[in-house]
């Protein structure tokens, strides 16, 4: 067996990881680069191997970064199936058609404008696009072994993270291979913690939070005293939010906070469709997350759910206290960069990030400080509040990577990729003081013989 790593190296995004085994190709995640233009650049650049030299796809979840290269890879000439979980299959129906569709309107606002150097600006892949891959699709049960070919096993665990998210363990005649995906965290307010998983002779971990311990801090008091402040100066709180797991997280916990008088009662405008048939699915699958039943069901009506381009644009004109949480959360594209142009330059509103800010989006750089941001060409001052929680990441952190590890440490080796240069090698670091295992941090490209 060999395996070639062809993204999420020194990155959180782009996960691709390539196994080749007896004349067979299986691609492991098919994600998107994004942040930096340099790693955008990378979606446009020739794969290593033909699209259609590749047997399957198997999609550990349906985060783009994982899961949104796949379109494209079917326009280059693959045309295998795509097995992953029923909870990746409906979120990937959700996810693909509106990242062909975002894609769309980039293009089309850049060509409209003049703003980029390219005549016509083209989309990655269209929203056509994205749908026809959906028919690709084989859907597979958690907990239960299923054979892409002879002499091949491939086993899903529940990963936490989001609905749907699994490890993947691939077994072979001489050996085994684990991929952890995305790990949600033992902690999580909504879903359950990830299952543990049968060794495997060797270990793909990722390491988001690889150099850092989420803090200990109560998020709804975090979440609460925004929300005051801002209504206090008659401001507009601005969530940037996934529309996948974020959101859901989110409206629960503005929900939770209502409830108990804790914070006014506000209106929440919830700008993403994708968001409101998020949460219908997590109705579907009870098993994977803590809430019941009824407060699934409250999490769609705990904010009004703006659906037209016309409803969106009326947002950006709010004169009273409200939340909007909309797409995407780093910032890096959808309609919450309409809603950031409109409410940044203002001081008495506040910019709230709810996670992990990749290197290179405007989400990080605000984090970090940014007085100006480029959004659609042009230059928008930053005057609003801009705050950053700490504790509502979906990702599991260091203390909960190395204790699912433990069960592992007796891999022959251990792979640490999705995470930056900084935190991917403070969990090698980790690992091989407390597990003494061997550790490796690939490179964009490296290819091992397993």
């Amino acid at each position: 067996m060999q395996i070639q790593f062809l993204g999420a190296s020194g990155t959180v995004t782009g996960s691709r990881y390539l196994l080749t085994h007896e004349g067979r190709r299986l691609l492991v995640d098919c994600g998107l680069f994004q942040g930096v233009k340099e790693l955008r650049l990378r979606n446009w650049q020739p794969l290593p191997v033909d699209a259609s030299a590749i047997d399957a796809v198997l999609l550990t979840h349906a985060h783009l970064d994982h899961s949104g290269f796949l379109p494209r890879l079917v326009c280059l000439g693959f045309k295998g199936p795509v097995f992953c979980t029923e909870g990746t299959r409906e979120l990937c129906g959700l996810l693909l058609p509106d990242s062909g569709h975002l894609l769309e309107e980039e293009a089309d606002f850049a060509n409209r404008h003049g703003f980029s150097k390219h005549r016509p600006a083209l989309p990655l892949y269209t929203e056509a696009d994205a749908r026809a891959a959906l028919a690709s699709f084989q859907i597979c049960a958690f907990d239960e072994s299923f054979s892409p070919w002879p002499g091949w096993r491939v086993r899903l665990t529940r990963a936490g993270h989001i609905l749907g998210a699994a490890s993947a363990r691939i077994e072979w005649d001489r050996g085994s291979i684990l991929f952890s995906g995305d790990l949600g965290r033992s902690d999580d307010l909504v879903m359950r913690a990830p299952q543990p998983c049968e060794p495997a002779g060797y270990v793909v971990v990722e390491s988001t939070y690889g150099d850092r311990l989420h803090p200990t801090s109560d998020v709804l008091e975090e979440v609460a005293q925004v929300v005051n402040r801002t209504a206090a100066r008659g401001g507009t709180v601005v969530i940037p939010s996934f529309a996948v797991g974020r959101a859901q997280t989110l409206l629960y916990c503005l929900r939770k906070l209502k409830d108990d008088g804790r914070i006014p009662e506000m209106p929440v405008y919830l700008n993403s469709p994708m968001a409101a048939d998020t949460t219908g699915i997590y109705c579907r699958h009870l098993d994977e997350h803590r809430l019941a039943a009824k407060d699934c069901a409250a999490l769609g009506k705990s904010a009004t759910i703006v659906n037209t381009v016309e409803e969106s644009r009326r947002l950006n004109e709010l004169r009273f206290p409200s939340i909007i949480v909309s797409a995407s959360g780093m910032a890096t594209g959808g309609r919450v960069l309409h809603h950031l142009k409109a409410y940044a330059p203002d001081e008495r509103n506040t910019l709230l990030f709810s996670g992990f800010q990749a290197a290179g989006t405007r989400g990080a750089a605000l984090v970090a400080g940014a007085r100006t941001i480029k959004i659609h060409g042009s230059d928008v001052p930053v005057r609003a509040e801009v705050v950053q929680l700490q504790n509502l990441s979906a990702h599991a952190d260091r203390g909960q990577l190395l204790a699912w590890l433990a069960p592992l440490a007796s891999a022959r080796r251990i792979f640490v990729t999705h995470g930056e240069a900084v935190a991917s090698d403070a969990l090698r670091l980790a690992i091989k003081a407390r597990y003494w295992t061997p550790v490796t941090v690939p490179g964009d490209g490296d290819t091992y013989q397993l």
